[in-house]
């Protein structure tokens, strides 16, 4: 299969590694190279999570703790893709 048709039909959904900056309850505001959102830990209420800890972020919604390494490495891959994009 030529690499243009390997995902064709395929939906996919990205999630962004972002720092935790500030937690209000279920809510925090965290970010990633310079901007700032505001972010649900509902999916999270079970994980023991604190400022300077690492999310990957989903529409808004924290979907998974992650090791600084783990976004860092993310954030590496994600800049490759867009590198190629442009």
């Amino acid at each position: 299969m030529p690499p243009d048709d390997l995902f064709q039909g395929f939906d996919m959904c990205l999630a962004v590694p972002m720092t935790i900056s500030a937690i209000n309850g279920y809510q925090c505001t965290c970010e990633a190279r310079g901007i700032e959102r505001d972010v649900s830990l509902f999916m999270l209420q079970d994980e023991s999570l604190k400022p300077g800890d690492h999310v990957l972020v989903h529409v808004g919604y924290a979907i998974q703790k992650v090791s600084a390494a783990e976004a860092s490495e993310s954030w590496q891959l994600l800049d490759q893709i867009l590198a190629t994009e442009a």
